[in-house]
């Protein structure tokens, strides 16, 4: 019996001789559950600040902002379709007559059409510019520059113009003054834009090809339309460059690593800003994380189709409009295909 009691505590004694120490696997444990503690608190920090400076930049963007009351018009309206129709409205506050002899304009000025496409795959932005000089049917009005409808019924009538003119419905509106444009620009540090010429405006000077703006500069690149023999054609397109280089801007490195400078471009644009009730701060952030992957060379711009120059029966200087092009081109919006269409007509 007692060698069998020796034999069974030999074999204890070895077993445990065999297993490590109980202090030796301690500090292991120790390490892991500290190492996956910090872990913890630093996901929970990165989270509460990250919802601190998202509800900051909420909070910004909605104490900035005004809501256009009734942006769209009533009556019958286009049909939905695939894709996402923005129409941006770049007005002027500065209240004076039309120098081309149209209505004068005591609520400010419509200088800048663009309507934003949006495509439902969220590969790409199509930002088509329609011209301020289009002569156009203004419901209500008669035949008349687009930027007309601004002056006598304001985002309404504007919204009902664009819609009659391409036959597609505008899910949004977003209006800003042009003092805005040169906010953002300083609240970016500047951008750079493309001329296609050299032009002296407003006490600036601009090179052909690149020019790193200031506000300043922006404002007067972007209004600017009497150096250009063309006039507003080359203005649409400087005003294009400049949506260029604010996206580029805002991709750039420098500011998606630096939270001031969002939060002072957020507070700069919305100062300036009015939107339909339906572009809120959450709808935006929506839009932005689909477009997520979206770089500054899929912003694609684009001019509605032209046919040339003229005059109005009332004495006016206009731009007449391809209704044929233009056609083909609401077609492409309704059925997103957008890109089919600029490869046939290439601008």
């Amino acid at each position: 019996m007692s060698e069998r009691r020796a034999a069974r505590a030999a074999a204890e004694q070895a077993e445990r001789a065999a297993r490590p120490p109980l202090r030796r696997r301690r500090p292991f444990l120790v390490a892991l559950v500290a190492t996956l503690g910090s872990l913890v608190g630093i996901a929970t920090v990165i989270a509460v600040v990250a919802s601190v400076f998202v509800g900051g930049l909420a909070r910004s963007f909605d104490a900035g902002r005004q809501v256009i009351r009734e942006p769209f018009p009533a009556g019958t309206r286009p049909v939905d379709s695939d894709g996402e129709n923005i129409l941006l409205i770049g007005s002027d506050s500065r209240a004076q007559g039309d120098p081309d002899g149209g209505p004068t304009r005591t609520d400010g000025r419509s200088d800048t059409l663009m309507l934003a496409h949006v495509p439902a795959d969220h590969r790409a932005v199509y930002l088509m510019s329609i011209m301020r000089d289009s002569w156009v049917d203004v419901p209500g009005h008669g035949r008349a520059k687009i930027n007309a409808a601004y002056s006598w019924g304001g985002v309404p009538l504007t919204v009902q113009t664009v819609e009659r003119l391409l036959d597609v419905r505008v899910d949004h509106v977003a209006e800003i003054d042009f003092a805005g444009f040169r906010d953002m620009t300083n609240a970016l540090g500047g951008v750079t834009v493309d001329s296609s010429q050299a032009f002296s405006a407003r006490g600036h000077e601009f090179a052909a090809g690149a020019n790193r703006l200031d506000g300043d500069a922006a404002l007067a690149f972007v209004r600017e339309r009497y150096a250009f023999a063309d006039a507003d054609h080359t203005r649409v397109r400087n005003q294009q460059a400049f949506m260029h280089g604010v996206v580029d801007g805002l991709l750039s490195r420098g500011t998606t690593t630096d939270p001031g400078r969002i939060q002072d471009f957020v507070a700069a644009t919305s100062e300036y800003l009015s939107v339909d009730a339906g572009l809120s701060f959450a709808r935006l952030v929506e839009l932005g994380w689909s477009l997520r992957n979206v770089r500054a060379d899929d912003l694609v711009t684009f001019t509605v189709p032209t046919a040339g120059s003229g005059t109005s029966p009332d004495g006016q200087s206009i731009v007449t409009l391809n209704d044929l092009e233009i056609t083909s081109l609401s077609q492409a919006l309704r059925s997103d295909d957008v890109a089919a269409w600029l490869a046939d007509h290439p601008q």
